[in-house]
């Protein structure tokens, strides 16, 4: 059965939080905050505690981006998630994100769009490839 999961390109000037991922599906890769929706929550919701959950941030200006369609086949454990990309950006620009899950991650930083760490998380990796960019046209 599909899940629906939630992801946040949480951004501040030209950068994107990131953290290396320590659960099954995609570890050791780089990813955005993010989870699974909970019954009832909207996505705006979830792309809230999510990034609370996980770093410590309030974030405000949360928007839809785009939906991924993901399967996992080639993990330990098959997965088929449909993943909401929201925009967002942190409620206090100068609080530092910490890492509330150290069980899943391996800690959180912000990294320049031009020049993102690797390997980034699959569904991630895809849409730079064809060009996505999470940062509003002007």
């Amino acid at each position: 059965m599909p899940k629906v999961g939630v992801a946040v390109f949480l951004l501040k000037g030209n950068k994107v939080l990131l953290g290396r991922r320590l659960s099954s599906v995609g570890r050791n890769t780089f990813a955005l905050p993010g989870g699974h929706l909970e019954f009832g929550e909207s996505f705006e919701e979830c792309a809230a505690r999510e990034v609370k959950e996980e770093t410590g941030l309030e974030i405000e200006k949360t928007e839809y981006l785009t939906v991924t369609n993901n399967v996992f086949s080639q993990e330990a454990k098959a997965t088929h998630i449909v993943c909401v990309f929201m925009r967002a950006v942190p409620a206090d620009i100068n609080q530092q994100p910490q890492n509330l899950e150290p069980e899943k991650c391996d800690g959180w930083d912000w990294y320049d769009w031009d020049d993102l760490p690797k390997p980034l998380f699959g569904p991630l990796e895809i849409m730079l490839q064809h060009g996505f960019s999470p940062f509003p046209t002007t």
